[in-house]
């Protein structure tokens, strides 16, 4: 497309009136017209360009088609499917996009990816819908600790004038703002058993940052080294009851 304007209009709308052969070959050249002989260079040029795009074994299964036109609506059969098909997954895409929500554990990134394939799929079916419904759309589907945020932006922003990547752009702010002040601290015990009537539980108190989906970041030496340390105090635990048992008998 980048090499001629005219050549997109001749793979869309095909040579007219100008005769080829299964090989996409002129019939007839000499009684062409400068015109005609003009489209056909170009026809061969873009078919040339088509047949090299493509592996070998997708140029056999439309090898019968003379011109780049059918080729291409081959090619669109194949990989589209028929107008009913279209049509389906057209409506399926347009039930997506409805219902579509973010989920309480995705991040703004992630919630934008996932809506941005399906726009992107119903500009393709062209059921595209205009900046101001991807706007409002977004805004409907987040969840409801973001209520905050969207009453804000419904009072401060046009959402007809809004631009999907400003919105965007806003509430990843605003996530990274959540997350700084989410974290919490915590307090982890572990007890240690004794025997008789002595009974001692060691306190181990630890300051860690809670993810915002609630499990910690514990590093998998401290783990162990927590682990080691238990078992040496039980040791120490029941060879102390076993000399407190000695001297009272």
């Amino acid at each position: 497309m980048g090499l001629d304007e005219e050549l997109w209009d001749i793979f869309e709308d095909g040579v007219g009136d100008l005769e080829l052969d299964e090989e996409g070959a002129a019939i007839d050249r000499k009684k062409h017209t400068p015109a005609q002989k003009k489209l056909f260079k170009k026809h061969h040029k873009i078919r040339g360009i088509l047949v090299a795009s493509i592996p070998r074994i997708e140029y056999m299964k439309m090898s019968d088609k003379s011109t780049t036109k059918a080729m291409f609506a081959s090619l669109c059969a194949n990989y589209e499917g028929s107008k009913k098909v279209r049509e389906a997954k057209a409506l399926m895409l347009v039930h997506q996009y409805e219902l579509f929500k973010m989920k309480d554990d995705e991040s703004i990134e992630e919630m934008y990816s996932i809506f941005h394939t399906l726009v992107s799929g119903l500009q393709i079916l062209k059921k595209s819908y205009v900046v101001s419904d991807h706007v409002s759309k977004i805004v409907r589907s987040l969840p409801a600790r973001w209520r905050p945020k969207v009453t804000a932006i419904e009072e401060t922003k046009d959402l007809n004038t809004l631009s999907v990547e400003d919105l965007v752009s806003s509430l990843k702010f605003h996530q990274m703002n959540l997350n700084e002040h989410e974290p919490s601290k915590k307090t982890k015990s572990i007890a240690l058993p004794s025997k008789g009537k002595s009974s001692k539980a060691l306190k181990v108190i630890e300051s860690e940052e809670e993810s915002p989906d609630g499990d910690s970041n514990e590093d998998p030496a401290v783990v162990e080294k927590m682990t080691m340390l238990s078992n040496k105090l039980q040791y120490l635990a029941r060879k102390n009851n076993k000399f407190l048992s000695r001297r009272g008998g």
